[in-house]
């Protein structure tokens, strides 16, 4: 191979990664835009920029209106990348990072050197949320996965649907603080694999499909979780439904990610939970509008 060329090869395999194309956020929001107050908690929110469907994978949507929510607590300040951070300043000094992208064969955090990226955040005891898909990783990286966070979804044991169910009662958790009860139609992550003993778990939603014969008593029920790492090395946070944007129209849905992500990031939940006011009929302005035919 000519010097020239691998030279050229070496350069563009340590640049940064190209920030997303025409990536438009709602809400007046700049990507990756440091925060005002330097001694706020710092929470990043990433979210994937692909479209899938209207209201359906909707990352970056979903990212934005999380940001807004988190407004609402003082002392925090929300910070937005989409796909992952092209700034090296974007994850210093993060209380938490939220991963809202794509997972399995496409997983974002598997790309690159991202792994190590998270994997750094996690030794320094960044909290670490993981919605929808970001659960799925493949096999050989299961324990990894579940290090981080937990729990993991893997091919072959895990399983995924959709169906609607009525979250009703919650155990007695941070997280949990001020949930009302809710309903949503959503695609579900579930029997997940879990750490030995499932040490430092704690089940916070478990539903079961009800095509099945499975019992919400039973581990595979579990589709969110809350996270205390070993040797008090940081909490998480795991939610593996979010699959529809309308589900933020649910006071109780928004209370409980809320909710886990100020946890994760180590700030207190208030007793009443966070506030997470929110204009449902203005919902649909935070969608991504679709790709432009060709």
């Amino acid at each position: 191979m000519r010097p020239l060329l691998v030279l050229s090869l070496v350069a563009l395999a340590a640049a940064p990664p190209a920030p997303a194309a025409d990536v438009k956020l709602p809400g007046g929001y700049t990507l990756e835009a440091a925060p005002v107050d330097p001694n706020a908690a710092k929470i990043v929110l990433v979210g994937g920029s692909n479209y899938f469907k209207a209201g359906e994978h909707d990352y970056l949507a979903g990212v934005a209106v999380l940001a807004d929510l988190l407004k609402q607590t003082p002392g925090v300040a929300p910070v937005i990348a989409a796909d992952w951070p092209t700034k090296a300043e974007t994850f210093a000094n993060a209380k938490a990072v939220v991963l809202f992208v794509d997972g399995g064969a496409k997983h974002a955090v598997l790309k690159g050197n991202r792994a190590a990226e998270v994997q750094k955040l996690v030794d320094a005891g960044v909290g670490l949320v993981q919605l929808h898909q970001v659960a799925d990783y493949p096999k050989d990286f299961g324990e990894r996965a579940r290090a981080w966070a937990g729990g993991s979804w893997e091919a072959g044991t895990g399983q995924r649907a959709h169906w609607v169910h009525e979250f009703k009662t919650f155990p007695d958790h941070p997280v949990t603080r001020g949930v009302t009860p809710f309903k949503i139609d959503d695609g579900w992550l579930f029997k997940n694999t879990f750490v030995a003993g499932k040490a430092g778990v704690t089940p916070l939603l478990r539903t079961v499909n009800p095509k099945g014969k499975d019992k919400e008593a039973d581990d595979g029920a579990i589709v969110a979780w809350a996270y205390e790492r070993p040797g008090g090395k940081g909490r998480s946070f795991t939610f593996t439904g979010a699959h529809l944007h309308a589900s933020f129209a649910e006071e109780g849905y928004r209370r409980v990610l809320v909710n886990g992500i100020l946890w994760s990031a180590g700030r207190e939940v208030p007793t009443t939970g966070a506030p997470v006011a929110l204009d449902a009929a203005k919902l649909p302005t935070y969608l991504t509008p679709p790709p432009a035919k060709k």
